[in-house]
């Protein structure tokens, strides 16, 4: 992989900026120290998203993809596919786009 980043930046800290950089670092669960001093000198600042809703929609496409599966192979072995699969299937997409709608609008409010 070519390297894009050519340019060097030093600076010196003095040993209490630099623990309170680190502290700043880890609170935030960045684990590259090079990236968090880039995204501070490009953006001047950095937002660690703690939002569980994600979590949660990730789980529920994680189902909704399972349930799909099964629905088509006991589609394709029997020819056909129960109303009340397809109904579950709907319910579950029904609560994604819920969980969609929530984690938009928190992140709007962010702005």
């Amino acid at each position: 992989m070519a390297r894009t980043r050519f340019r060097h930046v030093h600076f010196v800290m003095s040993d209490q900026e630099y623990a309170q950089m680190c502290k700043k670092i880890e609170s935030l669960g960045i684990r590259n120290h090079a990236a968090y001093l880039r995204k501070m000198a490009l953006n001047g600042y950095c937002i660690q998203l703690d939002l569980p809703e994600i979590r949660k929609m990730t789980s529920l496409l994680s189902r909704c993809s399972s349930n799909l599966n099964q629905y088509a192979k006991k589609a394709n072995e029997t020819g056909s596919i129960y109303e009340e699969d397809i109904r579950d299937l709907q319910n579950r997409l029904e609560k994604i786009y819920a969980q969609t709608e929530k984690i938009l609008m928190q992140l709007n409010a962010l702005q």
